[in-house]
């Protein structure tokens, strides 16, 4: 069973915002005016399309150059407001709750889906006290891994395949996530997907997406383990 962070667990956007000014006008000599739309988006992702956005005009061959010390400024940014992450973010209703009762669930094996680069990913959880209720080791980091989410899924699979020496079948493999492009995502990967109308995204617009069932919130573990267990 894989989790989304940021939206779905989480929403620390606004220091998030703050770490990428602040590393794409390192990287980039060049302010961050306008900051692209962020659901459901990986880090990659992110950056090229606020090279657009902010009239950065770069050859394909030069924006890719620009990829990995981006990605080590933002590291870099977000690790010096560790402290502000759980100070100016917040924990959304029901995340932990249901995490610790997916941790707790005889045969579910736990980790993440993310767009956010390991480092990253491994702060924000770690700020809320969250990386406990994970397997980090066999997560999916999309800020850091070379494939898109889709992709990834299965990925993950493998590793946590490989690691526990057990075999996931698609069917039994959940994404918990809350946007479209999520929902998507594990459809490409696979999976079923427990979309939750946290982020973004409204429950009908989740629906439509395709989600295999979708939650208003996380405040009902119970309503949870029964969704990813049957």
């Amino acid at each position: 069973m894989l989790w989304n962070i940021d939206l779905t667990l989480l929403d620390v956007a606004k220091v998030t915002r703050e770490a990428y000014a602040e590393a794409f006008r390192k990287v980039t000599a060049r302010p961050l005016v306008q900051l692209p739309q962020m659901a459901g988006r990986t880090e990659p992702e992110i950056f090229f399309d606020a090279l657009a956005l902010n009239g950065v005009s770069l050859r394909d061959a030069e924006s890719e150059r620009l990829l990995a010390p981006f990605g080590a400024e933002l590291a870099t940014s977000l690790a010096a407001r560790r402290d502000l992450l759980a100070a100016q973010g917040q924990l959304l209703p029901g995340a932990a709750e249901s995490l610790a009762a997916v941790a707790n669930e005889a045969g579910v094996t736990a980790s993440v889906l993310t767009g956010s680069s390991r480092p990253n990913a491994t702060l924000k959880l770690r700020a809320f006290g969250l990386d406990r209720y994970v397997d980090l080791t066999v997560g999916g980091f999309a800020g850091s891994d070379p494939y898109p989410k889709g992709t990834l899924l299965r990925v993950v699979r493998q590793r946590a395949e490989e690691k526990y020496h057990l075999s996931f079948a698609e069917a039994a493999t959940v994404y918990i996530a809350d946007s479209p492009r999520d929902v998507e995502a594990a459809r490409v990967g696979g999976a079923r997907s427990v979309a939750v109308a946290s982020g973004r995204a409204s429950t009908a617009e989740l629906r439509d997406a395709g989600a295999s069932a979708v939650l208003p919130d996380l405040t009902d573990p119970a309503a949870l383990i029964t969704l990813i267990t049957t």
